[in-house]
């Protein structure tokens, strides 16, 4: 047996892996976004300001203190550079003991040199950029924003040379129908900047994304078997490429290494009691500084998701069944589900 295949054996199963994902704490952090992502799953904008303005320094400090122990505290939502309180919150997390401090970011602010490596002075340690394209045409198309391209590129050449001191790069790029067919292009394109890990995200069948899906969503068969094609045509110059194909169900995805599958992080974030959620809110927990009667609850993603998702019975047959989030309602109401075949269950 190859070295390649047993170190390939070693690896734990996609299915071990997301059992033992850790979870993480996002702290919602930009009241605006500078793109205007055709996707965007934040569709309703004025909503999402008012929510993530609700937080301030003592939101920031109470979930520092009632998370010890995080391992992952990351700054999001909206476009987190656009807050100005952001290198101060970081400092603050530094200062927690939070081991990694991470942002998700378009990564336009990042192209300022001085305020990149201010960031990173104040502890941030990874960066997660959103770009979705080799090419100003095709990002730009998909952010409807002209002159975004240049800027999230220069954005991620700044934090690359910043690699050195221990920041990790990683990039996420939304699979649409009109990107699909340049996932190779686009791979080589943020390798070549140096990025570490480059993530193909599927969709979210929700907010703009539901609302364009007919022009945007690919078919998830669609966007395995070009995954799949172009991991096997990459590999052949590049041993383990650092391509990962995240948030698609599982049993639609057998022909891609379980190397280059990925998963979506398990985390949980706080929100005003006032906004509205399609979950049943937990317990209100009451900060200074908010307006008497309000308060924060927590709400983990796999509750959210789990209003949007779907199962049928087929599914507790399936090896995935335990880890398996389910398919988007909305995509199951277009397509039904002729693309899910239940995987049997790994021997043990």
């Amino acid at each position: 047996m190859a070295d390649g295949a047993r170190a390939e054996q070693r690896q734990p199963r996609i299915e071990q892996r997301i059992a033992a994902r850790r979870e993480r704490v996002h702290v919602l952090t930009g009241a605006v976004c500078n793109n205007n992502c055709i996707f965007c799953m934040e569709e309703d904008r004025e909503g999402r300001r008012v929510t993530n303005s609700a937080t301030t320094d003592e939101t920031v400090q109470w979930i520092l203190e009632h998370n010890p122990g995080v391992e992952e505290v990351c700054f999001t939502s909206g476009e987190p550079t656009t807050n100005p309180a952001l290198p101060r919150w970081i400092k603050r997390t530094r200062a927690a003991g939070v081991p990694v401090i991470s942002v998700m970011t378009n990564g336009r602010a990042l192209s300022y040199e001085r305020y990149t490596a201010g960031l990173v002075a104040a502890g941030l340690n990874r960066v997660y950029v959103s770009i979705h394209g080799h090419e100003a045409k095709l990002h730009e198309g998909l952010t409807r924003t002209p002159g975004s391209f240049a800027q999230t590129v220069a954005g991620i050449e700044q934090v690359a040379r910043l690699r050195r001191y221990g920041v990790a790069l990683h990039t996420s790029t939304v699979v649409t129908n009109r990107n699909l067919p340049h996932l190779a292009p686009i791979y080589r394109f943020l390798r070549g900047l140096g990025v570490d890990q480059v993530v193909f995200n599927v969709m979210q069948a929700n907010g703009r994304a539901n609302t364009y899906f007919e022009q945007i969503f690919p078919r998830y068969r669609d966007i395995a078997a070009t995954f799949s094609s172009f991991v096997e045509e990459q590999s052949r110059s590049e041993p383990r490429p650092m391509a990962f194909l995240v948030d698609i169900p599982l049993c639609t995805t057998g022909e891609v290494p379980d190397f280059n599958r990925g998963y979506v992080e398990r985390y949980v974030h706080f929100e005003p009691a006032r906004a509205s959620v399609p979950i049943e809110p937990g317990p209100v927990t009451t900060l200074p500084g908010l307006p008497a009667g309000d308060g924060l609850v927590q709400l983990r993603r796999a509750d959210l998701d789990e209003a949007a998702r779907l199962k049928r019975d087929a599914c507790a047959s399936c090896r995935y069944d335990d880890v398996c989030e389910g398919v988007w309602g909305n995509y199951v109401r277009r397509h039904g589900w002729d693309e899910f075949t239940p995987v049997g269950r790994a021997a043990t």
